[in-house]
């Protein structure tokens, strides 16, 4: 496109032009700005110094990161979360929207989204609040647990039930409101192609798999994709609220030690490494993903 094109659709589209202004001044205070920053995993940073007068030290911070205890444990546990929370968190939110699909009572169907979504709005703090009490000794899922023949025990104190917990939790968190953008894309499907297969004869378990499944597949492989593009991202904000201690060899991940080594120990240079490293990494992941949805369908990112 040369300066003449790009100076006549400006002309022609100012107003969209000038919408779009808050949202690229947001993304490049916030997003990238702060990439600046990234300097600071080759340094040993001292903030009474600054960015240009820390010490120099190179790849140091990385081959420490590389060469501690807590590599192996970290990769791991931020793989296995992950991995599992797509497993079981990706396909729920379609499901619920096929299910939700399906209901013809629109008051019925209103009321359960309303409920479904609320715990996305609820506060994190409330929420592992929530979870901390429930699991605790004398909880309600604890009290389950005992009368289907389980111990009595704290159960975010066994280091193997802090994943399940952790993903469970985290299903019932986002179901309902990850469904929003498949009933979307559900809204777009063609209605005539159910009353075709009605004609030639189609259940309803035909359709879904024959018509809907297939309408929907763009926007599922986009979230797939940007999911895999997240696979060593967890977040630190549940994991801290709900680990400790007794719990660090399943529950601690990238993101949790960089929060004890940036915020808490002021290790700023050797946390920046380590989260430069997980970026990355999820970077290759993205393209990964992205190149073989290319090449074996017609939806790609890019």
């Amino acid at each position: 496109m040369t300066w003449k094109e790009i100076k006549r659709d400006f002309q022609m589209n100012w107003q969209i032009y000038l919408l779009a202004i808050p949202i690229l001044v947001y993304f490049i205070i916030f997003n990238y700005l702060p990439m600046g920053g990234i300097i600071m995993a080759f340094e040993s940073f001292q903030p009474k110094l600054g960015y240009f007068n820390s010490p120099w030290v190179g790849l140091d911070n990385f081959k420490d990161f590389f060469g501690s205890y807590y590599f192996t444990r970290l990769l791991k546990n931020t793989f296995l979360i992950s991995s599992l929370s797509l497993v079981f968190s990706f396909p729920m939110p379609i499901i619920f929207a096929l299910l939700l699909n399906e209901v013809k009572n629109r008051y019925f169907k209103k009321v359960i989204q309303t409920i479904s979504y609320l715990p996305h709005f609820i506060s994190m703090v409330v929420i592992c609040g929530l979870i901390v009490d429930f699991c605790d000794s004398d909880g309600i899922i604890t009290s389950i647990v005992v009368a289907l023949g389980g111990e009595q025990r704290n159960l975010l104190g066994d280091p193997s039930l802090f994943r399940t917990i952790y993903i469970a939790s985290g299903v019932w968190q986002g179901v309902g409101y990850g469904s929003i953008i498949y009933l979307a894309a559900l809204s777009s499907v063609d209605q005539e192609l159910y009353e075709a297969a009605v004609i030639d004869g189609a259940g309803r378990w035909k359709q879904t798999w024959h018509i809907t499944l297939p309408g929907i597949a763009p926007t599922i492989i986009i979230m797939l994709i940007m999911n895999m593009g997240r696979i060593f991202s967890v977040g630190f904000e549940k994991i801290i609220l709900l680990y400790s201690p007794m719990t660090y060899e399943t529950a601690d991940v990238i993101s949790s030690f960089t929060y004890r080594k940036g915020l808490l120990e002021a290790n700023y240079g050797y946390s920046t490494a380590v989260g430069l490293f997980n970026s990355v990494i999820n970077f290759t992941m993205l393209m990964i993903a992205n190149a073989i949805s290319r090449k074996f369908s017609e939806t790609s990112l890019f």
